[in-house]
């Protein structure tokens, strides 16, 4: 029986249509026969040709260059090779993986869950001032994370190396099953993010000021709201999604 697994990938991207992708990374972290978790040496990526030339707004990001990418396969050519590689896997996951699931989409995943190492760092580590990607990175120092593979920063292999030891730790944390829970739902915000109240707990305001983030834009800031309001009984609890395939960790 192969050992449970999760793919990290990260995608750089030219622009913003289904198929823009200029580059691929992933890392792979694999529970061990002690039950802990560990990222391995499962990792790589690949330039991407996304069809059409790259914005300077996006080049001045990633840095990679039309010409680099003029000879590279196209992302449909590639993508489920990546995405649903030999053996099982039981998940895929990113930092705020609603982007990558814009362009790794059911045909090419198979239909894998994802996991958001996003929103569950929200849950995991709330204390922390906040939570990108990078700034886990050196809040958090995870262990074993190799400086220099972790560079540079917006490219696609390092910041997936990077994510999964971010997902290494959370798995150990919490399980598979309930970082896939917590990944389906919008982010549980652990402050105010603007306005008066800006970086207060949702536990200190009232119930009024609660309920006005109700009708807030953001589906995290009315999620975050609701989450304390049905705390306290004042509303029934928010619909908890369940992944769409369920896992027997």
């Amino acid at each position: 029986m192969s050992k449970p697994r999760v793919r990290v990938v990260d995608l750089e991207t030219g622009g913003n249509g289904p198929n823009d992708v200029c580059e691929i990374g992933w890392q792979d972290v694999v529970l061990g026969g002690d039950r802990t978790w560990r990222v391995t040496e499962e990792r790589g990526s690949l330039l991407v040709n996304p069809g059409r030339p790259m914005s300077p707004d996006t080049m001045a990001v990633h840095h990679i260059l039309d010409a680099q990418v003029a000879d590279a396969p196209f992302w449909k050519q590639v993508a489920s090779d990546i995405l649903r590689p030999a053996g099982h896997i039981d998940a895929l996951a990113a930092h705020r993986a609603a982007f990558e699931q814009r362009y790794c989409t059911p045909p090419f995943t198979g239909g894998t869950p994802w996991i958001c190492t996003w929103k569950c760092a929200l849950r995991v580590w709330p204390e922390l001032p906040r939570f990108s990607n990078q700034m886990l990175r050196y809040e958090r120092m995870p262990e074993g994370l190799v400086h220099e593979i972790g560079l540079p920063a917006h490219r696609a292999m390092p910041d997936a190396y990077v994510t999964g030891h971010h997902l290494r730790d959370l798995l150990n944390a919490a399980s598979l099953e309930q970082c896939l829970i917590w990944s389906a739902e919008p982010g549980l915000l652990p402050r105010v993010p603007s306005g008066p109240d800006r970086g207060k707990s949702w536990d200190r305001l009232s119930t009024e000021a609660l309920n006005e983030f109700l009708s807030d834009r953001d589906i995290d800031i009315r999620f975050s709201a609701q989450t304390e309001l049905a705390r306290r009984g004042d509303i029934s609890e928010p619909e908890v999604a369940v992944p769409a395939q369920r896992t027997l960790l």
